[in-house]
């Protein structure tokens, strides 16, 4: 079982809440709110915990409201692959299924908004506006593993890197309430080592190519994690995507 931290003393106004605008309750009305507010808790997760375990039953489903965790697979020779991230708002858990299919690891220190699965469950039922934001997760969700089918099978690794910083500048820039154009900064939530895990590459690859988009203007870095994207519109050029049309992140 992972060791969590309660947060049972945090009382968040929804109202408030950072993720509000983007979390499984978007839709939700005043009197709907309040029904979640009965049953909701928070967890708080040091960076490296484990949250979950593969095939481990979880009693909640919840929504991130700060830190990054991955999802990883665990093969039967012992391999390991990442095959997801969880980033503020994403949704962690599935109503009506008892066990979980990955194991999920706090990359960062993590705050989850938690809500108990049996009393959620039944609220789905009648508050559709959270049934149709959850379909709407879920689709997104599916997009975004379709994309990392690409990222990892067809993209080089210049182009692996340029997108993954794109698709978490985007994400930033959702949760802000901004708009992703221009000059824009923001702190990029993983490792060197974590993004070559991530991406299928090697650490020294990360860094070199990391190195090399710097050299080229395209980022500025501070430290190992303030990230500056001078022109956005430039840096998605090198994400090798249908910048015209075609998914980019």
């Amino acid at each position: 079982m992972a060791v969590h931290q309660d947060l049972r003393a945090i009382n968040v106004d929804c109202a408030e809440c950072p993720i509000r605008h983007r979390a499984v309750c978007a839709r939700c009305e005043t009197d709907e709110l309040a029904k979640l507010e009965q049953i909701k808790y928070y967890r708080s997760f040091q960076a490296g915990q484990p949250i979950v375990w593969s095939g481990d039953r979880m009693e909640y489903v919840a929504s991130v409201v700060s830190g990054i965790a991955t999802l990883t697979q665990t093969m039967e020779d012992g391999r390991r692959q990442m095959v997801g991230l969880l980033l503020p708002s994403d949704f962690v858990g599935r109503p009506g299924r008892d066990s979980v299919a990955y194991d999920v690891t706090a990359v960062t220190d993590l705050v989850m908004c938690c809500f108990r699965k049996k009393p959620f469950e039944e609220l789905m039922l009648t508050i559709p506006h959270v049934g149709q934001r959850l379909l709407e997760m879920t689709l997104d969700e599916l997009d975004a593993a379709r994309e990392w089918m690409l990222l990892l099978g067809r993209k080089t690794a210049r182009e692996k890197i340029s997108s993954l910083i794109a698709i978490i500048a985007r994400r930033d820039a959702s949760l802000r309430q901004r708009k992703v154009s221009g000059r824009f900064v923001f702190d990029l939530p993983l490792t060197r080592e974590e993004m070559a895990d991530y991406l299928g590459l090697t650490l020294e690859t990360v860094s070199r190519q990391m190195t090399a988009l710097k050299k080229d203007g395209l980022i500025e870095l501070e430290g190992n994690r303030n990230v500056t994207i001078p022109d956005f519109d430039a840096l998605l050029e090198q994400t090798g995507d249908d910048t015209d049309g075609g998914l980019v992140g």
